[in-house]
């Protein structure tokens, strides 16, 4: 893989890997600073569903870390365009339905990480 693509690669997986601490570890602790306009005692009561968000974001960033590992890099970049095309889904649905932000955040990282990986 071309090394954009290695390093786009490899930002979106630490982010999803923050996104994963985030919502399992810190949603009551932070969660109400990032989510200012979320009702504080909203936190609480979300903090299985947060949770469970999370590990899907632990195991987005661990296909993204997976694909930066294989050897053979048609392999590499077949299973890096799934997660990467996994991370885009999510970010646009996120945007469409929590927060627009997301698209910035999640979504277009992504679809360049796609392009590096297809044209790189």
């Amino acid at each position: 893989m071309p090394t954009l693509a290695i390093v786009l690669i490899a930002i979106i997986a630490v982010l999803h890997l923050y996104i994963c601490w985030f919502e399992m570890f810190a949603w009551e602790s932070r969660g109400p600073k990032v989510f200012r306009s979320f009702p504080k005692g909203l936190f609480a009561q979300t903090k299985p569903m947060a949770a469970n968000q999370g590990l899907y974001n632990a195991f987005l960033a661990a296909g993204l870390i997976w694909s930066l590992l294989i050897g053979d890099a048609d392999w590499a970049g077949n299973v890096a365009l799934f997660f990467l095309g996994c991370v885009t889904i999510a970010g646009v649905y996120g945007a469409a339905t929590v927060s627009r932000s997301i698209a910035y955040v999640q979504t277009v990282p992504a679809v360049l990480a796609i392009a590096a990986v297809l044209f790189g």
